[in-house]
């Protein structure tokens, strides 16, 4: 009798790496794809309960002629347009200043502008509703300053309630990117500036020249991870002005969630709508990494 072949070293490695990844690998499966797919089949479908009935692509067409969706899409894209690129400016900013080796208390700085991550989404929303009220903080330190003679309604305005909206998302989210930018900048040899500072190069040339190429990497990263974030934007939108005035701030998660739980529940519409987010998602990030991405 010949004798059972042994395993190989590698064999054994790669059933040892099966062997850990399985459960996982599992429960994303279980937890991610199967109701991914259940969604897909549900938006095609209509009806409440165990009335649900196929309706073909009715609720994809039905988005189009919808004037709230419509509007929620604008919505979004105009915090996507206007908060990203500023946020990632700032963020890249304060990663270049915090990064200086001679800078006193880096430690304390670092974790000031990177506390506000830690605090609930929830309770940042209502924080800053409060400060934004009629009888809040903001109007109050307006009108004792002279620059208001009485308080501006500014979460019953349009296009102030957008931006209070994006002021609370600079607040919340600038911190969070910083790090990964201050992480790239710790992987950069501090003689490089050295150099370059020794060559007469400015600030601002180095800053251009040497920061930004080299973090091209995690500036595309940071890049893809806000833009999802944002066209997912929910808890700013419901707790901070409520979608108002007149959904005039309301997002699509926003409008998804109403739709599901609000409203007379049409889940079939709702899970049409969010395959739309996910086909958003998708077409931005594949934009994103071919315009950012020049690695051969």
């Amino acid at each position: 009798m010949s004798k059972p072949k042994k395993m190989t070293l590698s064999r054994k490695h790669n059933l040892t790496g099966w062997a850990f990844l399985a459960p996982g690998a599992l429960l994303i499966l279980v937890m991610s794809f199967i109701p991914m797919i259940r969604a897909l089949l549900l938006s095609f479908q209509t009806g409440v309960g165990a009335n649900m009935k196929p309706c073909g692509i009715l609720n994809y067409t039905r988005m189009f002629q919808d004037k709230v969706f419509l509007q929620s899409v604008k919505n979004t894209f105009f915090y996507l347009i206007i908060q990203v690129p500023i946020m990632l400016i700032f963020a890249l900013i304060l990663a270049s200043i915090l990064n200086n080796k001679d800078l006193k208390f880096k430690g304390l700085f670092r974790t000031m502008i990177f506390l506000p991550c830690a605090t609930s989404l929830v309770a940042y929303a209502i924080i800053f509703r409060s400060l934004f009220a009629n009888n809040g903080l903001v109007n109050l330190l307006f009108v004792k300053l002279g620059i208001l003679d009485q308080p501006y309604a500014f979460l019953t305005n349009t296009f102030s309630a957008r931006i209070v909206i994006i002021i609370a998302l600079l607040w919340r989210w600038t911190g969070y990117n910083m790090v990964f930018y201050l992480s790239g900048l710790q992987n950069i040899e501090y003689s490089i500036y050295e150099a370059a500072k020794i060559d007469g190069a400015s600030a601002v040339q180095t800053f251009f020249r040497i920061t930004v190429p080299l973090l091209k990497p995690t500036i595309l990263l940071t890049a893809i991870m806000s833009t999802n974030g944002t066209l997912q934007l929910f808890d700013e939108s419901v707790n901070l002005t409520n979608g108002g005035p007149a959904n005039t701030s309301i997002t699509m998660s926003h409008y998804i969630y109403d739709m599901s739980f609000k409203y007379v529940p049409n889940f079939g519409y709702s899970a049409a709508m969010s395959f739309f987010i996910l086909i958003l998602v998708a077409i931005l990030a594949f934009l994103q990494m071919k315009v950012g991405d020049k690695r051969d």
